[in-house]
C-alpha cells in the first residue's frame, strides 16, 4: 500500500489535549438570533441573485511566513469578479484563519486589508482557530478575536482604524457565530474556539440546532450551509479529522431533525471534497477549502503511513471523491433555481505558479439539493 492515498477519512494516532486552548468568546454586537440579511450589506435590492447566486469561498488565507500566494489567491478571486461579469460571486465568505498566528490587530494590514483591498465585494467571515488565539508575548495585553470583531463584527460599517491606506470597511456580522440570509441560501457560520480539533460551547450549540430548525422552515427555496472553521472530515496527515467537530454536528443535526445541504471547513491547508451518504440515501458534500495562502500545505495521507488511521464510521459512508493537496486554490460556488428546485454548483480553481495571472479550474461538480429531514432508519 506504500504511497497510495486514503480515499476515505482519517484520524491521527496520537493526539494531545490543548482544551487549555479555549478562549471565553467575545460579547455579541447584534441581536439575538444573530442574523444578517445580505440586502443590508450589497445595498440593493436583491432581485438579481433571486435565481441564481455565486460566491467565493477559501479558508487559511493568512501566513505570518512568507508567502508568495498570499497575494496571488487575493488578486486572483478579485480578477474573477472583474473579468467574469456574466456570473460574477456576490461575496466571499472566508473560512477561517484569517490572521496568523495569534489574530493579533498590527497583522491585518498585511495579512489581510492590503492584499484584499481590490476585492470589489463584500467579505463575510467566520474565525478560525488562529484568529481567536492571544499572543502572550504581545506588548499590550488583549482578548481573543478583538481584532476579528473589529472588522467583521462592527456595529456599523466604517473605515478600520489599524488599516491605514486600504478602503475596505468593517463588516457588520452581528456575532462570532451567525447566520447570513440571502435570498438562495442561509450560511450558518459557527465558531469553534483555539483548539486543534475545536470545541463548540452549550449556548452556542443551542442557537445553532434553533438555526436549522427555523431553516428547514424555508429549505425548498434556501439551502441549508453549514460553515465551521475545523473540518470535520479530512485525509491529511496534520490535522486529520474531527471527531469532537463529527459528533458535534451529527447530534445537533439529529437533535434538530435538520442535515444541512452542504459543510463548508476550512482549517486543513489543501482542498478535499467528501460524499457523506446518510443512512436514508440522502448525500452530503463535505468540502475542505484551506489552500488560500498559508505558506505551507498539508498533504494527503498513505496508507503505509502510521501516524494516521482509518476514520470508523457508524451508520453512513464518506468518501473522498477529489483532492488538491500541492496547489493554492479557491471555490467559486453557486446555487441556481430550477424547476426541479435548488441545484449546487461548485468549481475550484487552482495557481501553480506565484506570477500566474490567472487560475486553472481543477475540479467541477453539480448536486440537487433535494434534502429530507433527518433520518436515523
Amino acid at each position: 500500500m506504500e504511497n497510495i492515498k486514503y480515499n476515505v477519512p482519517v484520524v491521527l494516532t496520537h493526539t494531545s489535549d490543548d482544551s487549555h486552548n479555549f478562549k471565553p468568546l467575545p460579547t455579541p454586537t447584534g441581536e439575538y438570533p444573530y442574523r444578517l440579511n445580505i440586502e443590508k450589506v450589497i445595498g440593493k435590492t436583491t432581485n438579481e441573485i433571486q435565481d441564481r447566486m455565486f460566491f467565493h469561498m477559501v479558508g487559511d488565507t493568512g501566513s505570518v511566513r512568507h508567502s508568495d500566494f498570499q497575494a496571488t489567491v487575493a488578486h486572483t478571486l478579485a480578477q474573477q469578479i472583474e473579468e467574469h461579469p456574466d456570473a460574477p460571486p456576490t461575496f466571499l465568505f472566508h473560512l477561517g484563519d484569517i490572521v496568523y498566528n495569534h489574530g493579533e490587530a498590527h497583522e491585518y494590514p498585511v495579512q489581510f486589508l492590503k492584499p484584499y483591498n481590490h476585492y470589489p465585494a463584500p467579505i463575510f467571515a467566520i474565525a478560525g482557530n488562529h484568529d481567536g488565539d492571544i499572543n502572550p508575548s504581545a506588548s499590550s495585553p488583549y482578548q481573543s478575536l478583538d481584532a476579528f470583531m473589529d472588522v467583521f463584527c462592527d456595529t456599523h460599517s466604517r473605515p478600520v482604524s489599524y488599516g491605514s491606506g486600504v478602503n475596505r470597511k468593517s463588516m457588520v456580522q452581528p456575532n462570532v457565530y451567525w447566520t447570513l440570509e440571502t435570498p438562495l441560501a442561509r450560511f450558518i457560520g459557527l465558531y469553534a474556539n483555539a483548539t486543534k480539533h475545536g470545541i463548540i460551547t452549550d449556548e452556542q450549540r443551542e442557537w445553532f440546532i434553533e438555526e436549522l430548525r427555523d431553516a428547514a422552515i424555508q429549505r425548498d427555496e434556501q439551502a441549508i450551509i453549514v460553515c465551521i472553521h475545523h473540518a470535520p472530515y479530512s485525509a491529511d496527515t496534520n490535522h486529520g479529522s474531527s471527531i469532537v467537530m463529527i459528533d458535534f454536528l451529527e447530534n445537533a443535526f439529529a437533535e434538530a431533525s435538520v442535515i444541512p445541504d452542504v459543510v463548508f471547513s476550512g482549517h486543513v491547508h489543501n482542498y478535499q471534497r467528501f460524499h457523506k451518504t446518510y443512512p436514508d440515501g440522502n448525500m452530503v458534500p463535505y468540502i475542505v477549502a484551506g489552500a488560500g495562502g498559508y505558506s505551507l500545505l498539508h498533504n494527503i495521507a498513505t496508507y503505509d503511513d502510521l501516524t494516521v488511521a482509518p476514520l470508523q464510521l457508524e451508520n453512513s459512508n464518506v468518501e473522498l471523491v477529489a483532492y488538491c493537496e500541492e496547489r493554492f486554490g479557491f471555490l467559486k460556488m453557486g446555487i441556481i433555481r430550477t424547476d426541479e428546485g435548488l441545484k449546487l454548483t461548485g468549481a475550484y480553481y487552482t495557481l501553480t505558479q506565484p506570477d500566474d495571472m490567472e487560475a486553472k479550474l481543477y475540479d467541477r461538480f453539480e448536486i440537487p439539493l433535494q434534502r429530507s429531514m433527518f433520518s436515523e432508519a
